[in-house]
């Protein structure tokens, strides 16, 4: 390509009969039009085995948006399980999580059961999809209290005749109104229309808990919890109870955790062995919790130790009892790394539910781990060894499922969309399964990313993938250096994979280059680097994102006077703070962002990030004058570049109300900056229709084109107000 390019002229012989035409950057023709990459947003999730079928949930963009779970028969086509507009989606903590369980039942003559939320009423319902004439039946009531009754992380006990799973009851019209706890719910259906039938196993002493996990022996359970103010990156609890003949759970202990060290998954070992993982040590490894000497009766007798007691030092699990009611309690050795690395094992628990490791029967486990990017690999706990997949993939989900030798993950890679792929740890042979990429364009059009380091202020190491302009038709003539577009990735404790994206496609193949920017705060290089942003939102991100923006201008790979910044939610704060405290950007697009910092902290948000800006920015009532100086809101006066605005109405996460104080004081400062506004009935956080992604694309390289003085085609020309 280079050179050819060297060649000059208009039209260059690449080889054969095919020719390189040189036209400016950002005006290059691509197939890769807003429809297909529309039609290719999302990706596979919450993968798992019923019986030994693998199933998953799947994006549905141009069914108005649903979660469609679907099925991989023994003949290996793939499935529906339930037509539209089913939509197997949770909304618990607004993020959702896994949303459905099934199991195989040999005995029962209606087959395989599944149990599933359904995303419009949020009622879980049980279904037998083999059953003739089967339709999903209701398990929980509607209430019509606020938000009524949610359900997430479904945990299938069918010997039991029930499913646990986390339930999040709204007890008021607002949004902090509401408890949630761990419940079981039976699977007759008797509580379909009676809330007293739904069995509460937990208490609410916490704010928020994952599904709780039985042990083998169905004597314990173990599960998750945590407190405002701390997120579940910063701090959270790992509980252990017993769990008595009748069902109910005897008092919880806490085993690990605490307020600096978060607990992300928990799981029971086939030998009854508590695995977690921890980032105690500073990246979340796995450790092995052990019961030893069997179970006891401790000699003293009292009342049982209290709900939440902090057992993480003690050597024992012993608590008194009374002579009436002795309380068996097993003997715990501390707990022990099993791979002791400077590598994540586990992630930010943005939903609940989400997996990256699982025992396999045989002692092994099956880990997802990784610095930046992330492998599947099976993990020997007696030696801490781990053999890594063979294969393309560079990027695998936080969702694992095994079955048997089987293991089932969701995978991508720069070349590669998301799909789910089944590795056999009996042969070490991988194999894609479902939601099986197809290149829908000729692959030459992906862009080939870069992974690079940069240095920002202090020399801190900045971690991004640059994508430059590519295509296999077209060069740009070579006095020109190319836009590019700053992507910031939402969270802000998330992590931009590296993974082929048909939207930075969409603008690398028209010759718009795209950055990546896991900026400090991001996840998956240790807990001390997503602690950068402690306090630090809305500086060093936007720093961050500056540093590579420049550093790309300085070394002559990009155009300084061409450069953007996009971001959605929370990278929507990034960009929309970069275009009121810098000048680096020639305009910028804001999606569905936070604007204002003290309207979001004192209610214009959810439950579970309405403290998130205490340790992101500070105490509102200890810092308040921080919270103005960083609101992009409150400095419309100093916006100078131009913006596009996109915001779903049915945000609660993210509400309207943030754009529209903004826009009203941006427009009260009669600067005339031009800008436009799009908000689309029907979306919430994150879009999911094929309607809006395509009109959100389309406007977004409209304002592009228009600032940047590019020659795009074939896209309605966004109006501008001036």
């Amino acid at each position: 390509m280079a050179d050819a390019k060297n060649m000059g002229g208009t039209g260059q012989m690449r080889g054969g009969d095919d020719m390189l035409h040189t036209r400016e950057y950002g005006s290059w023709p691509s197939p890769i039009d807003a429809e297909l990459a529309a039609a290719h947003d999302g990706r596979p999730e919450y993968v798992g085995f019923v019986g030994a079928e693998a199933w998953w949930t799947e994006p549905r963009p141009t069914e108005a948006g649903r979660r469609a779970l679907v099925r991989r028969l023994a003949d290996g086509t793939e499935r529906s399980v339930l037509p539209a507009p089913w939509n197997v989606r949770s909304r618990v903590i607004e993020y959702g999580g896994r949303p459905w369980a099934g199991a195989e039942r040999p005995e029962d003559p209606r087959g395989p059961l599944v149990v599933f939320v359904n995303f419009t009423d949020q009622r879980l319902y049980a279904y037998e999809p083999d059953a003739p004439g089967a339709e999903p039946r209701p398990l929980t009531p509607m209430l019509e209290t606020g938000g009524g009754l949610r359900w997430v992380d479904p945990q299938l006990h069918v010997e039991r005749g029930e499913v646990w799973c986390v339930l999040e009851e709204f007890t008021g019209d607002g949004a902090g109104e509401l408890r949630r706890l761990v419940a079981a719910v039976p699977l007759d259906g008797s509580a379909a229309e009676d809330r007293a039938a739904v069995r509460e196993l937990s208490d609410d002493a916490h704010r928020f808990v994952t599904a709780a996990r039985l042990s083998p022996d169905g004597r314990r359970a173990a599960w998750i919890a945590w407190d405002h103010p701390r997120m579940p990156w910063d701090g959270t609890e790992l509980l252990l109870a017993e769990v008595a003949e009748d069902g109910t759970f005897g008092p919880a202990q806490t085993v690990a955790g605490g307020a600096e060290e978060s607990v992300c998954q928990v799981e029971w070992a086939p030998d009854g062995g508590l695995l977690f993982s921890s980032d105690r040590s500073g990246w979340w490894n796995l450790y092995r919790l052990d019961a030893r000497g069997g179970w006891e009766v401790p000699p003293t007798t009292g009342q049982p130790a209290a709900r939440g007691a902090d057992l993480r030092g003690a050597p024992a699990l012993s608590v008194p009892t009374t002579p009436q009611q002795p309380f068996a309690r097993p003997t715990l050795a501390v707990a022990r790394p099993l791979c002791d690395r400077e590598e994540e094992f586990g992630g930010p628990m943005w939903k609940v539910g989400l997996s990256w490791f699982k025992p396999l029967e045989g002692g092994l486990i099956a880990v997802v781990h990784g610095v930046g990017a992330t492998a599947l690999g099976i993990l020997d706990p007696e030696t801490g060894e781990v053999v890594d997949t063979a294969g393309p993939w560079t990027e695998w989900s936080s969702t694992l499922a095994v079955h048997g030798s089987r293991v089932v993950g969701v995978a991508a890679s720069p070349r590669t969309a998301h799909e789910v792929v089944e590795l056999d740890t009996g042969t070490g042979h991988t194999r894609v399964i479902g939601a099986a990429h197809d290149d829908p364009v000729d692959p030459a059009y992906y862009p080939e990313p870069q992974i690079r380091t940069f240095s920002g202020p202090d020399g801190r190491d900045i971690h991004a993938h640059i994508y430059p302009p590519h295509s296999p038709t077209h060069i740009a003539p070579d006095d020109e250096l190319p836009p590019y577009v700053v992507w910031a990735h939402g969270g802000p404790t998330g992590h931009a994979p590296l993974v082929l994206d048909l939207e930075i496609a969409y603008f690398t193949s028209r010759g718009i280059g795209v950055a990546e920017v896991n900026y400090g705060g991001s996840t998956g290089y240790g807990r001390e680097y997503r602690g950068r942003l402690r306090e630090q939102w809305g500086v060093v991100d936007v720093e961050d994102c500056a540093a590579v923006a420049l550093a790309l201008a300085d070394e002559g790979t990009a155009d300084r006077e061409r450069l953007a910044i996009r971001g959605g939610s929370a990278g929507g704060w990034t960009s929309a703070a970069s275009l009121t405290s810098t000048d680096v950007y020639a305009c910028g697009t804001i999606i569905y962002p936070i604007l204002d910092l003290s309207g979001w902290a004192e209610g214009e948000t959810h439950d579970f990030e309405s403290q998130y800006l205490e340790s992101l920015v500070g105490p509102l009532a200890e810092v308040p004058a921080r919270y103005a100086e960083r609101s992009p809101a409150e400095h419309a006066d100093r916006l100078s570049a131009p913006f596009l605005l996109l915001q779903g109405l049915d945000d609660v996460i993210c509400p309207p109300v943030q754009c529209e104080r903004f826009l009203e004081r941006v427009e009260s400062e009669g600067r005339r900056v031009p800008h436009a506004y799009i908000a689309f009935e029907g979306e919430g956080h994150g879009f999911r229709r094929a309607d809006t992604m395509i009109r959100a694309l389309e406007a977004e390289l409209s304002l592009y084109a228009q600032v940047f003085g590019l020659q795009a085609t074939g896209i309605p020309t966004l109006e501008l107000t001036k």
